[in-house]
Protein backbone atom coordinates (compact mmCIF):
# COMPACT_ATOMS: atom_id res chain seq x y z
CA UNK A 1 0.00 0.00 0.00
CA UNK A 2 1.23 3.71 -1.06
CA UNK A 3 2.30 5.91 1.92
CA UNK A 4 -0.92 8.20 0.93
CA UNK A 5 -2.71 5.52 1.38
CA UNK A 6 -1.72 3.85 4.30
CA UNK A 7 -1.90 7.51 6.32
CA UNK A 8 -5.83 7.55 4.65
CA UNK A 9 -6.61 4.16 6.08
CA UNK A 10 -5.30 4.59 9.34
CA UNK A 11 -6.83 7.54 9.93
CA UNK A 12 -9.99 6.28 9.18
CA UNK A 13 -9.76 2.87 11.15
CA UNK A 14 -8.65 5.57 13.70
CA UNK A 15 -11.18 7.88 13.69
CA UNK A 16 -14.04 5.10 14.46
CA UNK A 17 -12.04 4.44 17.77
CA UNK A 18 -11.47 7.88 18.56
CA UNK A 19 -15.22 8.37 17.83
CA UNK A 20 -15.97 5.48 20.28
CA UNK A 21 -13.42 5.58 22.73
CA UNK A 22 -11.83 8.72 22.53
CA UNK A 23 -8.01 9.98 22.78
CA UNK A 24 -7.59 7.99 26.63
CA UNK A 25 -9.84 4.96 26.08
CA UNK A 26 -8.14 4.34 22.45
CA UNK A 27 -5.13 2.21 22.25
CA UNK A 28 -2.43 1.83 19.88
CA UNK A 29 -2.67 -1.33 19.52
CA UNK A 30 -6.03 -1.67 19.00
CA UNK A 31 -5.57 0.95 16.23
CA UNK A 32 -2.71 -1.38 14.70
CA UNK A 33 -5.06 -4.59 15.42
CA UNK A 34 -8.05 -3.36 13.13
CA UNK A 35 -5.88 -1.79 10.80
CA UNK A 36 -4.22 -5.02 10.14
CA UNK A 37 -0.78 -3.36 11.07
CA UNK A 38 1.85 -3.52 13.30
CA UNK A 39 2.26 -0.96 16.05
CA UNK A 40 5.48 0.60 13.93
CA UNK A 41 3.53 0.91 11.27
CA UNK A 42 2.05 3.48 12.70
CA UNK A 43 4.72 5.13 14.25
CA UNK A 44 6.53 5.03 10.98
CA UNK A 45 3.70 7.14 9.50
CA UNK A 46 2.58 9.31 12.56
CA UNK A 47 5.01 9.04 15.35
CA UNK A 48 2.46 8.31 18.38
CA UNK A 49 -1.16 7.97 18.91
CA UNK A 50 -1.42 11.61 19.76
CA UNK A 51 0.04 12.79 16.26
CA UNK A 52 -2.46 10.31 14.51
CA UNK A 53 -5.67 11.79 16.58
CA UNK A 54 -4.52 15.64 15.82
CA UNK A 55 -4.00 14.47 12.40
CA UNK A 56 -7.95 13.21 12.40
CA UNK A 57 -8.67 15.71 14.11
CA UNK A 58 -7.28 18.20 11.52
CA UNK A 59 -9.40 16.71 8.82
CA UNK A 60 -12.52 16.84 10.16
CA UNK A 61 -12.13 20.51 11.31
CA UNK A 62 -10.59 21.63 7.81
CA UNK A 63 -13.92 19.87 6.17
CA UNK A 64 -16.55 21.31 9.11
CA UNK A 65 -14.91 25.08 8.42
CA UNK A 66 -15.13 24.30 4.94
CA UNK A 67 -18.64 23.24 4.86
CA UNK A 68 -20.00 26.29 7.02
CA UNK A 69 -17.78 28.91 5.00
CA UNK A 70 -18.57 27.42 1.97
CA UNK A 71 -22.54 28.14 2.87
CA UNK A 72 -21.84 31.56 4.02
CA UNK A 73 -19.56 32.43 1.37
CA UNK A 74 -21.91 33.55 -1.46
CA UNK A 75 -24.24 37.06 -1.07
CA UNK A 76 -27.34 36.30 -0.32
CA UNK A 77 -30.27 38.01 1.92
CA UNK A 78 -29.33 37.13 5.60
CA UNK A 79 -31.99 34.68 6.43
CA UNK A 80 -30.84 32.46 3.22
CA UNK A 81 -27.84 32.57 4.95
CA UNK A 82 -28.77 31.85 8.59
CA UNK A 83 -30.19 28.75 6.47
CA UNK A 84 -27.90 27.58 4.81
CA UNK A 85 -25.15 27.41 7.44
CA UNK A 86 -27.85 25.44 9.90
CA UNK A 87 -28.15 23.01 6.96
CA UNK A 88 -24.42 22.70 6.39
CA UNK A 89 -23.78 22.18 9.96
CA UNK A 90 -26.67 19.44 10.08
CA UNK A 91 -25.17 18.12 6.68
CA UNK A 92 -21.74 17.16 8.38
CA UNK A 93 -23.38 15.83 11.27
CA UNK A 94 -24.92 13.57 9.33
CA UNK A 95 -22.51 12.52 6.92
CA UNK A 96 -19.32 12.90 9.25
CA UNK A 97 -20.77 11.61 12.67
CA UNK A 98 -17.95 9.91 14.03
CA UNK A 99 -15.70 13.22 13.17
CA UNK A 100 -18.51 15.36 14.78
CA UNK A 101 -18.28 13.41 17.82
CA UNK A 102 -14.32 13.65 18.34
CA UNK A 103 -14.54 17.61 17.92
CA UNK A 104 -16.94 18.02 20.54
CA UNK A 105 -15.00 15.32 22.99
CA UNK A 106 -11.66 16.24 22.64
CA UNK A 107 -8.84 19.20 21.27
CA UNK A 108 -5.18 17.16 20.18
CA UNK A 109 -3.09 17.64 23.06
CA UNK A 110 -1.24 20.57 23.23
CA UNK A 111 -3.09 22.31 20.47
CA UNK A 112 -6.49 24.09 20.05
CA UNK A 113 -5.87 25.09 16.50
CA UNK A 114 -8.28 22.18 15.91
CA UNK A 115 -10.92 22.05 18.73
CA UNK A 116 -14.21 22.59 18.22
CA UNK A 117 -14.41 26.22 20.07
CA UNK A 118 -11.80 27.52 17.80
CA UNK A 119 -13.96 26.19 14.44
CA UNK A 120 -16.91 28.10 16.03
CA UNK A 121 -14.94 30.85 17.18
CA UNK A 122 -13.92 31.24 13.26
CA UNK A 123 -17.43 30.95 12.14
CA UNK A 124 -19.04 33.37 14.58
CA UNK A 125 -16.28 36.33 12.96
CA UNK A 126 -17.89 35.52 9.94
CA UNK A 127 -21.43 35.59 10.85
CA UNK A 128 -20.57 39.01 12.85
CA UNK A 129 -19.31 40.46 9.87
CA UNK A 130 -22.71 39.68 7.86
CA UNK A 131 -25.78 40.35 11.08
CA UNK A 132 -22.65 44.40 10.96
CA UNK A 133 -24.60 44.78 7.47
CA UNK A 134 -27.77 43.63 8.54
CA UNK A 135 -27.76 45.53 11.95
CA UNK A 136 -26.48 48.95 9.69
CA UNK A 137 -29.60 48.84 7.52
CA UNK A 138 -32.07 48.41 10.34
CA UNK A 139 -30.41 51.20 12.34
CA UNK A 140 -29.29 48.86 14.97
CA UNK A 141 -26.09 49.56 16.46
CA UNK A 142 -23.32 47.58 14.55
CA UNK A 143 -21.12 46.76 17.87
CA UNK A 144 -23.74 44.65 18.83
CA UNK A 145 -23.32 42.33 15.81
CA UNK A 146 -20.41 40.37 17.62
CA UNK A 147 -23.00 39.32 20.62
CA UNK A 148 -26.15 38.30 18.50
CA UNK A 149 -23.18 36.32 16.34
CA UNK A 150 -22.14 34.20 19.09
CA UNK A 151 -25.82 33.35 20.21
CA UNK A 152 -26.88 32.70 16.48
CA UNK A 153 -23.79 30.42 16.23
CA UNK A 154 -24.40 29.02 19.92
CA UNK A 155 -27.66 28.07 19.34
CA UNK A 156 -27.55 26.37 15.84
CA UNK A 157 -24.24 24.06 17.70
CA UNK A 158 -25.97 23.47 20.67
CA UNK A 159 -29.06 22.31 18.30
CA UNK A 160 -26.46 20.71 16.25
CA UNK A 161 -25.05 18.36 19.42
CA UNK A 162 -28.81 17.50 20.51
CA UNK A 163 -29.25 15.95 17.30
CA UNK A 164 -26.78 13.74 17.15
CA UNK A 165 -27.58 12.57 20.42
CA UNK A 166 -31.58 12.59 19.25
CA UNK A 167 -30.24 10.44 16.14
CA UNK A 168 -28.37 8.01 18.07
CA UNK A 169 -31.59 7.03 20.27
CA UNK A 170 -32.88 6.05 17.56
CA UNK A 171 -31.15 3.10 17.26
CA UNK A 172 -32.73 1.32 20.26
CA UNK A 173 -36.53 -0.50 20.29
CA UNK A 174 -39.75 1.59 20.90
CA UNK A 175 -37.99 5.23 20.46
CA UNK A 176 -39.42 8.03 18.56
CA UNK A 177 -37.91 8.53 15.39
CA UNK A 178 -35.27 12.26 15.65
CA UNK A 179 -36.35 14.83 13.31
CA UNK A 180 -35.30 15.31 9.84
CA UNK A 181 -31.95 17.68 8.60
CA UNK A 182 -34.70 20.03 7.04
CA UNK A 183 -37.02 20.31 9.68
CA UNK A 184 -34.46 20.90 12.19
CA UNK A 185 -33.03 23.78 10.15
CA UNK A 186 -36.32 24.97 9.43
CA UNK A 187 -37.12 25.36 13.01
CA UNK A 188 -33.87 26.47 14.31
CA UNK A 189 -34.33 29.26 11.63
CA UNK A 190 -38.04 29.98 12.55
CA UNK A 191 -37.09 30.90 16.50
CA UNK A 192 -33.29 32.70 15.44
CA UNK A 193 -35.27 34.52 12.39
CA UNK A 194 -38.74 35.60 14.01
CA UNK A 195 -36.87 37.02 16.66
CA UNK A 196 -34.59 39.08 14.75
CA UNK A 197 -37.31 40.26 12.61
CA UNK A 198 -38.95 41.68 15.70
CA UNK A 199 -36.00 42.65 17.24
CA UNK A 200 -35.78 45.91 20.08
CA UNK A 201 -32.95 48.63 18.65
CA UNK A 202 -32.97 49.42 23.05
CA UNK A 203 -33.33 45.88 24.77
CA UNK A 204 -34.20 45.59 28.38
CA UNK A 205 -34.98 43.31 31.26
CA UNK A 206 -38.19 43.64 32.87
CA UNK A 207 -36.90 42.33 36.05
CA UNK A 208 -34.45 45.41 35.98
CA UNK A 209 -37.63 47.81 36.88
CA UNK A 210 -37.82 49.49 40.34
CA UNK A 211 -41.11 48.31 40.50
CA UNK A 212 -39.95 44.81 39.99
CA UNK A 213 -37.66 45.03 42.92
CA UNK A 214 -37.91 42.98 46.25
CA UNK A 215 -41.27 43.60 48.47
Amino acid sequence: MAAVERRAQLTTVARGLFSEKGLGGTSIEEIAAAAGVSKPVIYEHFGSKEKLYTAVVEQESAALLRDITGALASPAPARILLERAALALLGYIEEHTQGFRILVRDAPPSDSTGSYSTILGAITRRVTHILAAEFAQRGYAERDAALYAQMLVGMVASTGQWWLDARTADAGPGTTAAPGKEEVAAHIVNLAWNGLTRLSAEPGLLVSRPEDGPR
